[in-house]
């Protein structure tokens, strides 16, 4: 069983689809460019915005800072509550919580974003810590993310073949597996979020839940 548990917030504990996806819409518009498939924006949902911008569409650095500036301007009020909670993940967290597992959540998403959701679906009470990244850009690796958790659980200098045993971070993406093998936690995939075909097997992962139920039977396992 594991004493700690870190998840990922977008694609992992909510389904941000449909917020993400027409704030970036919104974000492209200012720039001339039209993207009605929201389908094709879905690959902005995990890594920093910025990285996603100046891969998929070519911004330079200037140029992605600006449209994150201008995705916020639509996401901050509207985006944010375009979101649901996936069936079955708050259940999972009371049985975690109620059997003494210590919860966190990191994400790469800002902050302030991160506890405005929490708090919004009523789920930031089953967690002793929560990281996200700064607006300026500080903590933007997912690395940087899960090792600033593991520092506020106490348990960054616990030995790492003692950590990997005891703790896991779940995320539906390779950013999420590479993080947690990078701070050497079990890292665990979700097939339900937004990775690509054979992406978390890629990455590492070294456990894939199909569902939420089969997520929370692994993490809830005696031994």
């Amino acid at each position: 069983m594991f004493d700690y548990c870190l998840f990922d917030l977008d694609g992992t504990l909510t389904d941000p689809r449909e917020g993400i996806t027409k704030s970036v819409q919104y974000a492209l518009q200012a720039f001339g460019i039209e993207e009605p498939d929201l389908k094709k924006l879905e690959p902005f949902i995990g890594p920093p915005l910025k990285d996603s911008f100046m891969e998929f569409y070519g911004f330079t650095g200037e140029e992605a800072e600006r449209a994150v500036a201008v995705y916020r301007e639509r996401f901050a009020p509207v985006g944010i509550f375009e979101n649901q909670v996936y069936p079955g993940i708050p259940q999972m967290l009371e049985r975690l919580y109620r059997r003494g597992t210590r919860l966190a959540v990191a994400s790469s998403k800002p902050i302030g974003f991160v506890k405005q959701i929490l708090a919004h679906f009523d789920i930031e009470k089953y967690f002793d810590v929560v990281v996200g990244s700064e607006l300026d850009g500080t903590r933007g690796t997912k690395e940087e993310v899960v090792e600033e958790a593991l520092g506020r659980l106490e348990i960054l200098t616990m030995p790492v073949t003692e950590r990997h045993v005891r703790c896991a971070m779940t995320g539906d993406r390779k950013f999420d597996i590479q993080g947690a093998r990078a701070c050497g936690l079990t890292g665990v995939g979700v097939r339900f979020g937004f990775a690509e075909e054979g992406e978390l097997e890629e990455a590492g992962a070294e456990y894939i839940a199909e569902t939420v139920a089969g997520l929370a039977e692994f993490l809830l396992r005696k031994a």
